[in-house]
């Protein structure tokens, strides 16, 4: 039999072919295999150092303590008062001819404010001068009267006796002197009528002048020139019944509610540390003065008096302003700092702050107070100055390396 060699040879060449191809399948394989194994190896490195990476977060620093020291037992809000406060107005009704005055000027006690119109007034205090004029000429009228009158009385006395005038002329003597006595009281009575109408004309020319009742700053000024005003509401809208709001500046305090819970907190003389809306930064000494006894029934607080320890300009009416309420116990606790009332950490009833030292963080067991206004006193612990972690994540690892949490 004769072998076909034509054959064999497609036999061989097929065969080397798929040989060929197995082999570059492997090696396709092998380098599909090494190149996973790469971004294995890749990914695991970049976990393992973002993981040993710094942690980024919200870092703060403690606090310094406030310059009064000692530790708050209670915070309240209220507003700067004047005790002493007033609207000017009139003792009488009348159109305003003057305003001698301009919101914010200071005045002094009895300082003239305005001036009404006063030409009727004047004009009737015009008749009672001249009516006591003539009560006081008619008073002097009988008075000369009388003298002449006593004067003729006495010589028919003596004269009676010798039967040089009659009896009748006698009575008739002492009937007008008798008479002129009546008048003269009566003449002394109209001139005290007189010297009263012209002393109340006097009196309403005076109240037509509208003066300061006692040294202070004017607040507001509610009237102008040709205005009616009137010490009680009449003419509607058109009859002012003030002409400007003083305030006595040396009587600005505080005034805060506080919650009827709290009030066994506070107490009088108690050290307080006041900060006005308009000035955040700016802690001001005071005391309370007094707590007035009684409560609101609707609100369930109770109001409290705060004085300043040293006025300011500064310090406006009408002002908000926050206090704090000081312990004055001689064994308070020495108050360290303030830390956000975020950074604190309760566990198993102890408290820890986590602070940074060298970028890596430490937990610190720490003593703080009850949290104020977002802010927890410092007792042990940490220091003022000290960097601590705000709202710290729950897998943060002692010793782990911490940066600060970028803004945006």
């Amino acid at each position: 039999m004769t072998l076909d060699t034509e054959a064999l040879s497609a036999l061989r060449k097929d065969a080397e072919h798929g040989e060929g191809r197995y082999r570059t399948f492997k090696d396709r394989r092998r380098r599909l295999a090494m190149i996973i194994a790469t971004a294995l190896v890749v990914l695991f490195a970049v976990l393992w150092f973002a993981r040993s990476g710094p942690v980024p977060v919200e870092l703060a620093q403690v606090e310094a303590p406030p310059a009064e020291g000692g530790l708050a037992v209670l915070n309240a809000s209220g507003y700067v008062t004047a005790r002493r406060l007033a609207t000017v107005s009139s003792k009488v009704t009348g159109q305003i001819a003057e305003l001698l005055f301009e919101e914010g000027a200071t005045v002094e006690q009895g300082q003239v404010l305005a001036r009404l119109d006063d030409a009727t007034v004047r004009a009737q205090h015009g008749i009672a001068l001249r009516q006591r004029e003539a009560a006081s000429k008619a008073l002097v009228e009988v008075e000369v009267r009388l003298s002449d009158a006593i004067r003729s009385r006495d010589r028919a006395s003596a004269l009676r006796p010798q039967n040089l005038v009659s009896q009748s002329a006698l009575d008739a003597a002492e009937a007008e002197a008798a008479a002129l006595a009546a008048r003269l009281e009566a003449a002394r009575a109209e001139f005290a009528v007189a010297e009263a109408a012209l002393r109340l004309r006097r009196q309403d020319l005076y109240d037509l002048v509208i003066r300061a009742p006692f040294a202070g700053v004017i607040v507001s000024k509610d009237a102008q020139p040709g205005e009616m005003v009137s010490p009680i509401s009449a003419g509607g809208g058109f009859t002012r019944t003030g002409i400007a709001t003083i305030v006595d500046m040396d009587s600005r305090e505080i005034e805060v509610d506080v919650n009827e819970a709290y009030i066994n907190r506070v107490a009088q003389g108690q050290r307080v540390s006041a900060v006005l809306d308009a000035y955040s930064d700016w802690a001001i000494a005071a005391r309370v003065i007094a707590i007035v006894p009684t409560a609101d029934r609707q609100k369930a607080t109770v109001r409290v008096r705060i004085g300043f320890e040293q006025l300011d300009p500064r310090i406006l009416p009408d002002m908000g302003v926050k206090v704090r309420f000081f312990d004055d116990a001689r064994d308070a606790p020495a108050l360290l700092g303030l830390v956000p009332a975020a950074a604190a950490v309760e566990s198993d009833g102890h408290t820890y702050l986590w602070r940074v030292v060298d970028d890596k963080a430490e937990r610190v067991e720490v003593s703080l107070a009850d949290e104020q206004s977002g802010m927890r006193p410092v007792l042990s612990g940490v220091a003022a100055g000290d960097t601590v972690v705000v709202s710290p994540p729950a897998d943060l690892d002692e010793g782990a390396r911490v940066k600060a949490r970028d803004a945006g």
